[in-house]
């Protein structure tokens, strides 16, 4: 498990937030983090409150400590790396139950400051882009949310796309039942949200195209909606065009295997993060993915 729980001698009667910044030397954002997630704990395994004080002579932490089942990445550079991430892998655990996630490979390679700079869906597969310290996680994640980079994706989508297509549709929460679910919506709604879609090869007998995706904005869930409002959803989506029923079962993992293939003919969403540019320190880096498997799988 990722999450180890750790002792710490502690001076009773000490607010513990003052323990951790004080004693641990926690900057009070990580602190206020630990305590508020309920990372903070008793002997009696009882959570401490950000205005408690400390009970005991000791305190326990729950720790992230990275383990690895083997994934290396792709590029090491003096002050990032890269991972060509596989589908269905989560960059970050959602709770203290997750087995496993990018961030016990990111931990385990390069140290408890090294952290993700991005993050894409956990069913997308390809390029992800890490901070081997905080600066230069901070210096690369405010360069994604400043947009000062270039992407693409590949995907395989259902039907035939044989010209080059700018979809420049604004995106808005649906709002009904699906909740992650975003939704098209007229240009005076929703966030501005345009992507360029290249046919690369089209397979007749299977009726799918792989294409090339260029997404000018970032919005969530960006390519998969506006490709499936044209009429060519990506293979194996379980959330966009199949039924409400599905797409919940999907999100509270009861959908079986068997019952995610006859509704999205897939396994996995097929969107792979595949190229990515970007410069740091007045170095452009232009990285390409290794992974042939989108390929293997749009020609089998």
């Amino acid at each position: 498990m990722p999450f180890i729980l750790k002792k710490f001698n502690a001076p009773k009667g000490e607010r513990i937030q003052l323990f951790l910044l004080k004693e641990l030397g926690y900057k009070p954002a990580i602190a206020h983090r630990l305590i508020s997630r309920g990372r903070i704990f008793d002997s009696n395994q009882n959570s401490y409150l950000i205005s408690e004080s400390i009970k005991e002579d000791c305190v326990y932490i729950a720790l992230f400590e990275g383990h690895t089942r083997g994934l290396k990445p792709l590029h090491i550079f003096k002050d990032f790396a890269i991972f060509d991430k596989p589908s269905k892998l989560v960059i970050h655990p959602n709770s203290k139950k997750t087995e496993y996630s990018l961030l016990d490979e990111i931990r385990y390679h390069f140290g408890d400051k090294a952290n993700q700079a991005h993050r894409i869906d956990a069913e997308t597969s390809g390029l992800v882009l890490v901070g081997k310290h905080e600066k230069a996680t901070n210096t690369l994640a405010g360069m994604f949310e400043a947009k000062e980079y270039k992407k693409s994706y590949l995907a395989i989508v259902e039907g035939k796309i044989d010209k080059e297509i700018t979809i420049n549709e604004n995106l808005k929460k649906e709002g009904k039942k699906i909740g992650v679910r975003m939704a098209t919506c007229s240009s005076d709604e929703g966030k501005k949200s345009v992507t360029h879609v290249k046919p690369i090869s089209y397979n007749e007998e299977k009726d799918l195209t792989l294409i090339e995706l260029i997404p000018i904005t970032g919005r969530q869930h960006q390519i998969r909606v506006h490709l499936n409002s044209i009429g060519h959803r990506i293979l194996g989506d379980p959330i966009y065009g199949v039924d409400d029923i599905k797409a919940e079962a999907y999100l509270n993992k009861t959908l079986s295997e068997e019952d995610r293939l006859k509704a999205t003919n897939s396994h996995r969403l097929w969107l792979h993060a595949n190229y990515l540019e970007f410069k740091f320190h007045k170095v452009i880096y232009k990285i390409f993915s290794k992974n042939p498997e989108i390929y293997k799988e749009f020609e089998s």
